[in-house]
């Protein structure tokens, strides 16, 4: 069996692995700054629908978007299984609000299949591969897409007073 290399000469790739609904996903480890139990979240008037709030983490101010409702999914109350994990994307620290954060673990990257054409609704494109993992299969979020540029304007507005890191 052939593993594929990356350009950076790398044969896998280290994820965080969450649950929302019931399902799998996955971000790379690299963009993973923290991960919290849920704090109290402070309310932001007029924030999109699926930002939460905001968080004080250590003195930074960090938006929480809840990822059920971005997905389109109905909102949950917490439970004590609920997660807040802090990425880094476009120099931003933005919460994620998951179900569940259940293991970090290596995925060959030979295992990472593209979006099948398929899979068309407006909800795909926050999302970049599927990984196998034995039987198990982890979806692969694109950070980038699930915080767009139009959002991080939003998120950076002075009712948010979002920390940038350098």
């Amino acid at each position: 069996m052939t593993t594929a290399t990356s350009h950076t000469g790398e044969t896998e790739e280290q994820l965080v692995a969450f649950t929302v609904a019931g399902e799998s996903y996955g971000v790379n480890i690299a963009a993973v700054n923290t991960i919290i139990r849920l704090a109290e979240i402070t309310h932001v008037p007029h924030a999109p629908a699926y930002v939460r709030g905001v968080i004080n983490l250590r003195g930074v101010i960090v938006p929480v978007v809840d990822v059920r409702v971005r997905f389109g999914l109905p909102a949950t109350d917490a439970d004590k299984a609920t997660r807040v994990m802090v990425v880094e994307n476009r120099n931003m620290l933005i919460g994620l609000l998951v179900d569940a954060v259940t293991e970090t673990l290596r995925l060959p990257l030979a295992a990472i299949e593209p979006l099948s054409p398929f899979i068309t609704s407006t909800d795909a494109r926050y999302l970049r591969g599927v990984g196998k993992l034995g039987e198990r299969l982890i979806i692969l979020l694109a950070l980038d897409e699930v915080l767009r540029h139009d959002d991080e304007t939003a998120l950076r507005t002075p009712d948010f007073a979002v920390a940038s890191v350098v």
